[in-house]
C-alpha cells in the first residue's frame, strides 16, 4: 500500500495547500441539546416545547450564518497558496 494519500479520481489537494477547518464553536452542542429538550418536553409542557424550539431555531440560524461567513472567506481557486 502507498504511503501517500490521494483521492481515487486524482482530485487531491495540491501539496502544501492549507486545509480549512471551522473554528471551535459551542453552537452545534446548543442546537442538538435544544432539539433533544424540545422532543423530551413534548411529554411535559407545551411551554417548554416552545422555549426549546425557539433556542433550536435561533441556534440553527446562527450556525448557518457562521458557516456561510466561513465559506465566503475561502479563496475561489487553488492557484494561490
Amino acid at each position: 500500500m502507498s504511503d501517500h494519500t490521494e483521492d481515487l479520481n486524482g482530485s487531491a489537494a495540491p501539496v502544501g495547500e492549507e486545509i480549512h477547518m471551522p473554528a471551535a464553536s459551542i453552537i452545534p452542542l446548543v442546537n442538538s441539546a435544544a432539539l433533544a429538550g424540545a422532543i423530551v418536553s413534548i411529554t411535559l409542557s407545551w411551554l417548554l416545547v416552545a422555549v426549546f424550539t425557539a433556542v433550536f431555531l435561533i441556534s440553527t440560524i446562527r450556525w448557518v450564518a457562521d458557516v456561510r461567513r466561513d465559506i465566503a472567506e475561502l479563496p475561489l481557486d487553488h492557484s494561490h497558496h
